[in-house]
């Protein structure tokens, strides 16, 4: 069973994979969740223009969602210039841009769920909060969001295995490099290449199958245990 032993250089790859993926989640959660409350509950001009940007990196190939990152958050592209003279923050090149750039791609991914599940979410229960004195904030943090919780919690696994799949996006804007940036699908990538590599890319895929099907299963465990709690809270 050696051939099952990850080597060093794949261990690295799965632990940058999860820290790519853990760090585009927790940057890209609260905005995926703020987006999907908006389209949601508000309707404004430009709606469906918002709603159709949001879901753009879905029907765009990842290596235009690269390439437009590289554009714009390069060591030369405008955001990436200004953060990096300003801040001192460079995204080019390193695992941050691939975390940005697996952030962008589960984006859609993670808003779409989230709307739905606030949209099940009764307003008049908020309204009626709001009438006995609670603020907006109040209403929709005590209310709306614990009944919101399954599919923001569907949103964000869904969301944190696309981030460990990111492949397209993340070899166009920050390269393939061992150690900085890649991950486990560019490793695999990398193995393919190689006549003596079917080996490695077998057991680095059978890693990547394994960890994104235990989140989906973790996923559909936590679901249900929120909506027993959801539901036991309400009988």
């Amino acid at each position: 069973m050696d051939f099952l032993t990850l080597q060093p250089a794949e261990w690295q790859a799965l632990l940058l994979t999860l820290k790519v993926a853990f760090a585009a989640l927790l940057v890209v959660l609260p905005l995926a969740i703020l987006v999907a409350y908006v389209l949601a509950r508000y309707r404004f001009p430009g709606h469906g223009m918002v709603n159709a940007l949001v879901h753009l990196p879905l029907v765009l190939p990842p290596v235009v969602t690269g390439y437009v990152l590289l554009l714009m958050f390069g060591r030369k592209g405008p955001v990436g210039a200004f953060l990096a003279d300003n801040f001192g923050i460079s995204f080019a090149f390193n695992w941050m841009g691939a975390a940005l750039a697996a952030g962008v791609m589960a984006f859609p991914l993670m808003v779409r769920p989230i709307r739905l599940s606030f949209e099940a979410v009764d307003p008049k229960l908020e309204d009626a909060a709001k009438s006995l004195g609670a603020y907006r904030i109040v209403a929709f943090l005590t209310i709306t969001l614990p009944l919101a919780l399954p599919g923001i919690l569907g949103g964000a696994i869904l969301g944190f295995a696309k981030a460990m799949g990111e492949f397209g996006a993340t070899i166009t804007f920050v390269s393939n490099i061992p150690g900085e940036t890649r991950t486990l699908a560019l490793a695999i990538y990398t193995a393919t290449q190689s006549p003596s590599g079917d080996v490695a890319a077998f057991r680095m895929t059978l890693v990547a199958t394994f960890v994104a099907f235990a989140a989906l299963i973790a996923s559909e465990l936590l679901a249900r245990r929120l909506r027993r709690g959801i539901g036991g809270g309400h009988a």
